[in-house]
This record gives C-alpha cells, structure tokens and sequence, in this order.
C-alpha cells in the first residue's frame, strides 16, 4: 500500500496523466481511506468477538526480534536468487534499459521499485527468513520484469546474451514453474495421510472428548477432529520457544508469555483434556522436556496415565 501511496503523488504520475496536485492528493486520500476503513472493519468484528486485544498482540506485539538468523537468512538467499534467477535477471536488465522501456512511465518504474523493496523488507523482516517469505518477492520481481520480456519476446530488441534468446528463456521459465511444482507436490505428499497421533485420538476418543499438545504440531488437532483443551494450539507462549529453529545456549524461559501458565490452567478447569500428546517425550532431545515445566508435569503425574506410543510422540489418557 505505501508503495502505490507514494506512486499517486509522484510529479511524474500527475505530469503523465495531467493532473494537478490537488487530484493526486485527493487519489491518494481515498486510497489511505480505503486502506483504513477495512482495517476498521476487521478492528470492529474482533472487538465485538473480545478478541481485539489478542489480535493485536499476536499479531504486532509479539514479534520481535530475539535472534538474527545470518546462515539461514544467506542459504535462502542465495537459493531464491538462484531458483528465480530469470525473474532477477529480467528485473535488473529491465532497470539498466530504463530509457527504452520505461519511456513516459517513470512513475510506474518508481513504484515498482518500491514494491520490491517493501516485498525485501517483509521477507527480511523477523529475521528468520523462512523459504515461504520469499514469495511475497516473486509478484514484484515479476511486474519488474514483464516490460523487459514482453520487448524480448516481441523481437523489439535482440538479447545481450544467447542465454536470454526468446526460446532459451521460455525453457529456462518452464523449468523453473515444473522445479516450483515437483518442490511444492514433494513437500504435500507425506501429509497426505493423517499424523499416527491424530488418527488414534480420532479412532479411540469421543467426538466430544478435548485434547492437548505438547509441542508445535497443530495439526494432530486437525487430524483428530477434536477441540482443543485450551487456547494455545501450539505452546510457544508456555516455553518461550523462538520460531526460527533452536538456538545454542539460549535460554527461552524469559519468553515465556506472562500470566500464560495461569491462562492454562483456568482453560483446562473449564475444559480438562481426555488426552495429552507429549510430541517429543524424550529429555535427551525435546528442546522442551515436561519435566522442566512443574505446572504441566504435576499435572500429568496426578490425573494421566500413558496410553499409547505413537510415531508423533506419547498420548497420555485421563485416570
């Protein structure tokens, strides 16, 4: 949204559609108004549902930045830049040939820009750089690129390079859709059947029958078609834990999030779980063993017996 923002009061956007400053004000107003008014919207329904105050932590407050992740944030890099490169190269030449391409059209050139610089900032930002962020680069990359490719293609211009002959470029675009394709089709395959741990409580549990997870698998819930015994459907906010992946030598405790153990607590008075999956019972390479969280570990000790050991981890019953 800044981007096109900033797009409509560019001088170049008014001198090529001859508008006065007063029209590119008013544009760009009714785009911030546009902007705001969904925003309330969303505000609106959340307040009225008395989740606002959560929305907004979950969603704002609680990221920030408690560790750089330099070698995964270079790896990713690198291989997006790799596996996209003819989106990079298109961008770049397309960039270099402004004068050809983006003749009349420096505004557009402009915004474009700045959407690919605010598409970096949102894949950089967190510091974690998970492949998926990247993805929010490919539509600038692409828009970036389009002009350049359209003249290439057109024959409007002869390519710098054999590598960016029209026939060469659209087999190097067709490979990389199928490489994106197989990537994405390989990762789904092993979920196409349900977790061992979602399919047993689905099996041995009632329809009406709460559970609990122990660890970052959301999807046991999912695949049992049972509800969750409390709030926190992952226990990040019970142990602190940094998405990201583990970090030697730190300890996550003073992430945990304030009143969450006692939020817990109350949750299950209201609800007690019938079932509690401990997804990595083993102390020697959970990151977040149950014996080190009394509240938990007292309370499996008293009312829970172990059931079953299942490829996700151990279900414990209720006595």
């Amino acid at each position: 949204a800044v981007p096109l923002g900033i797009y409509l009061l560019l001088p170049t956007y008014r001198a090529s559609r001859s508008l006065t400053l007063k029209n590119s004000i008013i544009q760009a107003t009714v785009l911030t108004l546009g902007f705001f008014v969904v925003l309330g919207s969303v505000a609106i329904v959340l307040w009225k549902q008395g989740i606002l105050h959560d929305a907004f932590y979950w969603t704002i407050a609680d990221h920030d930045i408690p560790h750089v992740f330099w070698q995964k944030g270079v790896v990713n890099t690198v291989t997006f830049l790799g596996v996209c490169l003819p989106l990079v190269i298109g961008a770049i030449l397309a960039c270099r040939d402004k004068e050809e391409i983006w003749a009349g059209k420096t505004a557009e050139r402009t915004a474009l820009l700045g959407l690919v610089a605010a598409s970096a900032i949102g894949a950089a930002a967190g510091a974690r750089f998970y492949p998926h962020y990247y993805v929010q680069l490919i539509p600038a990359l692409a828009l970036l690129a389009a002009p350049y490719y359209a003249r290439l293609w057109s024959r409007a211009i002869q390519p710098p390079h054999w590598i960016l002959r029209p026939k060469v470029t659209y087999a190097w675009l067709a490979l990389t859709i199928i490489a994106f394709s197989i990537k994405h089709w390989t990762g789904l395959a092993p979920r196409r059947l349900p977790s061992e741990a979602g399919r047993y409580l689905f099996t041995h549990s009632n329809p009406t029958d709460r559970i609990f997870v122990w660890g970052q698998s959301p999807e046991i819930y999912l695949d049992a078609h049972r509800r969750p015994a409390c709030r926190y459907i992952t226990t990040f906010p019970l142990t602190g834990y940094v998405f990201g992946g583990p970090i030697p030598g730190f300890d996550t405790r003073s992430r945990i999030l304030p009143g969450a153990w006692t939020t817990l607590e109350q949750d299950f008075a209201r609800h007690p779980p019938n079932y509690i999956v401990d997804v990595r019972p083993d102390p020697k390479s959970a990151y977040y063993p149950v014996k080190d969280f009394p509240i938990l570990a007292k309370f499996l000790a008293e009312r829970y017996q172990p059931e079953v050991q299942v490829a996700e981890g151990v279900i414990y019953r209720m006595r």
